[in-house]
């Protein structure tokens, strides 16, 4: 199968996790193209695939906006193919019900902007990057993590992204895919 995986990143633990999702998929005999939504996605022939994921990651409530205007562009092509959207945050480690949905709320606002009609969303934990953050992120973000209780050291990250239940996810989206033929 021919999936495209395109992805937007903002301190780069969706690029990891996208790495993991085309690797994966790859490993099962899938031809996966992992394009970057900060490049050129106007060459993007969504023609060439049977299938598409896109993955993205929520600050403050929003996605990458060449995510945003690559699936409002391409939305018409995205509800005639088997998708899924990996939507990667903090809230998604934990289990606030008020955080769960927010962010599911957060990804219905996503697909009701650009058009895209995904019936699948997967939730996926990020990361704290206090090696990419400056000084007011760091601080910030070190306040969030002490409010939720969660230990942080000085200089290094806290990645919360579970990859065996991501592997479990991604070999589910795949058989799901399989099962499905473009809606022409």
């Amino acid at each position: 199968m021919k999936i495209l995986l395109l992805y937007g990143t903002t301190e780069g633990q969706t690029r990891k996790i996208a790495e993991f999702v085309a690797k994966r998929l790859r490993d099962i005999g899938d031809a996966v193209t992992l394009i970057d939504a900060t490049g050129d996605t106007t060459l993007v022939d969504l023609r060439a695939y049977d299938a598409a994921v896109i993955a993205a990651s929520l600050h403050a409530g929003q996605y990458q906006n060449p995510v945003v205007h690559f699936a409002r562009v391409n939305h018409a092509w995205l509800n005639m193919m088997p998708t899924a959207f990996i939507s990667v945050s903090l809230s998604a480690a934990g289990t606030d019900p008020e955080d769960l949905k927010g962010i599911a709320d957060c990804a219905e606002r996503f697909k009701a902007e650009t058009g895209w009609t995904t019936p699948t969303v997967h939730q996926v934990a990020g990361a704290f990057r206090f090696t990419e953050y400056d000084f007011f992120k760091r601080w910030v973000l070190k306040l969030i993590a002490w409010e939720k209780g969660v230990k942080v050291e000085p200089g290094k990250d806290v990645e919360f992204t579970n990859w065996d239940a991501l592997a479990a996810t991604v070999d589910a989206m795949r058989a799901r895919f399989a099962g499905m033929t473009p809606r022409a």
